[in-house]
């Protein structure tokens, strides 16, 4: 889904929001503020050594002294302009790129911890360009609001209380006058502007999303032969982009001419009262000169000015959509004295639990079991019965709708989340590894475990002697969502991982489903070996696979229909046993088959 912005975000508000980031850099800060405004000081300095300089060359004869000495404060004035602006920078460089760090990881932590239903719903690409904008956004909205407006504002004001003081007022009426009208003008057609980046953005957003949708789905675009289906998708979305920008630029072009415009007039202004008091003898040459370099110099950060203001407007949009994420309620969440969870055998009780993920679509009803500590129950049934909702329940990704779960007789809503999933581990059907090493991909079990520690969960997976047959050993990267490996290379991977993890709850959701018969027969025997001494849920879809489990449950419509051991549900010839018969006979033709090959 496109991430919907919160409510419009003005300045003031965003600036309350990062000023906690900021503040803990209050030292850095004033020490950028006090450079800045020796840059401003020093800037504002230059035209006026300058009018000095020129009324002295113009008396006949000019003692060489004095127009040496002005000189050189000329020129130090101009290098201590720079000199402060640069050593502001270097002052602040590390307060803008830890805030945008902090902020962003925030994002990244609270995106972490949302719901499952919130990532089953929204498109990756997009999530991932928003929060890529808004951390951009953000530095540059604190460096243009504190180290660029507010130091334009202090130059208006000098320039203007200087000109109050040396010259008549009209110097001063036409100046603010000029940068009224600049002012009002750039921001009303900035305003005007925003629709066409709105555009532009949301346009960039959904190429993105779309590009990185097809992308991650490379095989079945080519299963289909949709290449030219999924072009067409993704340059639907970049004409949008190809026409909000061309929008953008050209009405660009409209504000620059009226700025320039703006200056053009009020600059002509000033220099006709200049020169109409040069010619009356009320004022030098150099107050001429005077009165022409601070129009100019205040044209150039008012410029800077529109074009900040334009910029602070787009780092808005950008930091609504990742405020937006910010704002997305958690789902689940833990209560703030949550204790850890006590893990004394790993007992789990589901205890008439209600739960849908839709209210006019209930999932389960009334669903009631335990698992003794150290023992394996298995749940089977038809498709959408509920099975994986079981581990869904008990990971705590989603909150049950009525009822509760227990583990050692403490409700996991009553627990922290971090310490109930450190005592599951899971082995899923659809093993997704990190495009990284199979290394990295074991370790992720427990990322602080050693290296020794890592090949004795590998061996114990019947995986260590085929990783170090690799050119690269564990170092061999298994590609997005490890493609490059086959379906039992990365079953075997996925249980190295679960057994570093050494949980004290197993979860297999169909963990070998996918595979041919003889991998699954071997990767059964290694899930047996891991389940023994730990509690075991398996959610099974082939029922050959847990006819040793402690006790079965057969769930219908979210019901569980029939309980007991393979044997007793055998005897009952009920929904089990016509499940069992079923599949029997389904793999009867292929175990004749495979004897005829042999």
């Amino acid at each position: 889904m496109n991430t919907r912005p919160s409510a419009p975000t003005h300045t003031l508000s965003v600036l309350r929001r990062l000023w906690p980031e900021v503040w803990r850099y209050r030292r850095r800060v004033a020490a950028a503020l006090l450079l800045l405004v020796a840059a401003k000081l020093a800037n504002v300095g230059v035209p006026l050594v300058m009018k000095d300089l020129i009324d002295r060359l113009d008396l006949a004869p000019a003692p060489l002294l004095v127009p040496l000495g002005l000189l050189l404060a000329y020129g130090a004035l101009r290098l201590s302009t720079s000199l402060f602006q640069e050593l502001r920078q270097i002052v602040f460089a590390r307060v803008l790129a830890r805030t945008s760090r902090n902020i962003t990881l925030r994002v990244f932590e609270h995106l972490h911890s949302l719901s499952l239903r919130f990532h089953l719903d929204r498109r990756t690409g997009g999530v991932a360009r928003d929060v890529e904008r808004g951390m951009t956004a953000t530095s540059d909205l604190l460096d243009w609001t504190i180290y660029t407006i507010l130091p334009t504002l202090l130059e208006i004001a000098l320039v203007c209380g200087i000109l109050i003081a040396r010259f008549d007022w009209t110097f001063t009426a036409i100046t603010l006058a000029t940068l009224v009208a600049y002012i009002v003008f750039t921001f009303a057609v900035t305003e005007w502007r925003m629709r066409w980046y709105r555009a532009a953005n949301t346009a960039d957003t959904e190429a993105n999303e779309r590009a990185v949708d097809s992308l991650l789905n490379y095989e079945t675009v080519k299963y289909f032969g949709n290449e030219r289906h999924e072009f067409a998708r993704y340059d639907a979305s970049l004409i949008k982009l190809e026409e909000a920008t061309v929008r953008s630029l050209k009405t660009l072009a409209v504000l620059n001419v009226g700025q320039a415009g703006i200056v053009a007039v009020g600059l002509t202004l000033l220099l006709w009262r200049a020169a109409a008091g040069v010619v009356a003898g009320t004022m030098t040459l150099g107050d001429f000169v005077l009165v022409n370099a601070f129009l100019l110099q205040l044209s150039v950060p008012l410029n800077y000015l529109g074009m900040v203001y334009r910029q602070v407007k787009q780092a808005l949009i950008n930091i609504e959509r990742m405020f937006g994420l910010l704002a997305e309620a958690r789902e689940v969440e833990d209560a703030p004295d949550a204790p850890p969870l006590a893990v004394r055998g790993g007992e789990v009780r589901f205890e008439q639990v209600d739960f849908a993920y839709d209210a006019a679509r209930p999932i389960l009803r009334g669903v009631d079991f335990r698992i003794p500590a150290g023992h394996t129950l298995a749940v089977v049934g038809t498709t959408g019965a509920g099975k994986s909702t079981l581990a869904r329940l008990l990971f705590r990704f989603y909150d049950v709708g009525g009822g509760r779960i227990t583990i050692d007789g403490q409700d996991i809503r009553e627990v922290r989340q971090d310490s109930l999933r450190a005592a599951i581990g899971i082995v899923p059907q659809d093993t997704v590894l990190f495009n990284d090493t199979i290394y990295y991909n074991i370790a992720y079990g427990r990322p602080d475990a050693s290296r020794e520690e890592i090949f004795a969960a590998a061996r114990a997976a019947h995986v260590h002697a085929f990783i170090e047959s690799l050119p690269q050993g564990y170092e061999t990267t298994v590609g997005e969502r490890g493609l490059k490996l086959s379906g039992g290379e990365k079953q075997r991977v996925a249980i190295a991982r679960t057994l570093l993890k050494n949980p004290a709850i197993l979860v297999f959701d169909e963990a070998t489903s996918a595979l041919d018969t003889r991998t699954e027969k071997i990767i059964q025997g290694e899930l047996a070996e891991i389940a023994e001494h730990r509690t075991t849920l398996i959610i099974a879809h082939r029922l050959s696979t847990i006819v040793h489990a402690d006790q079965i449950l057969v769930l219908e419509h979210g019901r569980v229909v029939e309980r007991g051991t393979h044997e007793q549900l055998l005897a009952e010839r009920g929904r089990y046993a016509h499940l069992w018969n079923l599949q029997q006979r389904e793999q009867s033709p292929a175990v004749e088959e495979t004897a005829v090959q042999v």
